[in-house]
């Protein structure tokens, strides 16, 4: 029996998925996984990563060799979409202060300038 070792990021340690054979599959070991974990197919992908080379496998016809160990990360469906958006909202604040907000993938940033007087 070959197996592959394999940790979700967010873990600490690894489990193992066993096979016959010398590779396993991408799309294999995605299957084996999701059934370990009981992840349905529906809800999300798995991203699998080499965890020395940091190689991302991308094509379900990869074969990784028996003995490798991979990073797992749940994805949705769709993939990553990019949050690049940057919206900028500027006002007068009738207390002679100017107020700017600034929002950049949900982190918001808040300067204050005070005119003077």
């Amino acid at each position: 029996m070959s197996c592959v070792h394999y940790k979700f990021s967010s873990k600490l340690n690894y489990d193992t998925v066993t096979f016959d054979g010398l590779h396993i599959s991408l799309c294999d070991l995605k299957k084996q996984i999701m059934g370990r974990e009981k992840l349905k197919a529906a809800d999300c992908d798995l991203q699998i990563t080499n965890a020395q080379t940091k190689e991302e496998y991308t094509d379900d016809n990869a074969l990784i060799p028996k003995n490798s160990s991979v990073i797992v990360r749940r994805i949705p469906i769709g993939g990553v979409k990019s949050t690049s958006k940057t919206y900028v909202i500027s006002r007068t604040e009738p207390a002679m202060a100017t107020t700017k907000a600034v929002c950049k993938n949900t982190i918001s940033h808040f300067f204050y300038t005070l005119l003077p007087l």
